[in-house]
């Protein structure tokens, strides 16, 4: 899907009544060993629904194959695409109350499978009040959420991140860098991964 990085400050604020600052939180998020022969780099959005299809065809066989065997160490860089508020919440919801990574890709797993019914929430407000059910399911209260949504630094981040994304010429999501090499667009099947990761290792 296509980066929109128009109006995602202004968007953000959609999701909250006013801007407020979170304790700062990493640019990127990674899981993996450290010494894996291979890094993989996603560009993503949440809201993206190549993305989605990605993370519920491949991402069992990336994480218990490649990832936890040592292989492959993976870091997710976070992109927004359309509606970009929407992409903005759902990533600040997954990082909520400081996450560790592993946590963070646990949820994102969750808002992925959910994609379709938080995008057809049908209103900015809705769409908050989809995100604040989900982080109760996790334990968080509606208050950490909110201040998750209000947070000017994650907003600012994200648009750092997809200044970097455009640096490096991406400019659709999911895109792939394998040990900073751009990936074939088949490395989105799981065929295709799965060949081009054991080709690299």
């Amino acid at each position: 899907m296509i980066i929109d990085r128009r109006g995602l400050l202004v968007g953000a604020a959609a999701l909250a009544a006013s801007p407020a600052h979170a304790q700062s939180a990493p640019a990127e998020m990674t899981i993996g060993a450290a010494q894996a022969p291979l890094h993989l780099v996603e560009y993503a959005s949440s809201t993206c629904g190549h993305c989605a299809h990605f993370h519920e065809t491949n991402w069992a066989r990336l994480k218990s194959g490649y990832i936890d065997a040592g292989r492959v160490r993976f870091t997710m860089r976070e992109m927004a695409t359309p509606p970009p508020q929407v992409a903005f919440g759902m990533f600040q919801l997954a990082r909520c109350g400081n996450a560790a990574s592993d946590e963070y890709f646990r949820r994102l797993g969750v808002l992925f499978q959910r994609q379709r019914t938080i995008l057809q929430s049908g209103s900015m407000a809705a769409v908050r009040d989809a995100l604040v059910a989900i982080g109760a399911e996790w334990g968080l209260s509606a208050a950490q959420v909110i201040a998750s949504l209000q947070d000017g630094d994650g907003a600012a981040r994200l648009s750092r991140s997809i200044d970097e994304a455009n640096r490096r010429g991406v400019h659709s999501t999911p895109t792939f860098f394998l040990n900073g090499a751009a990936v074939d667009p088949s490395f989105q099947s799981l065929a295709g991964m799965t060949a081009i990761l054991d080709a690299a290792v």
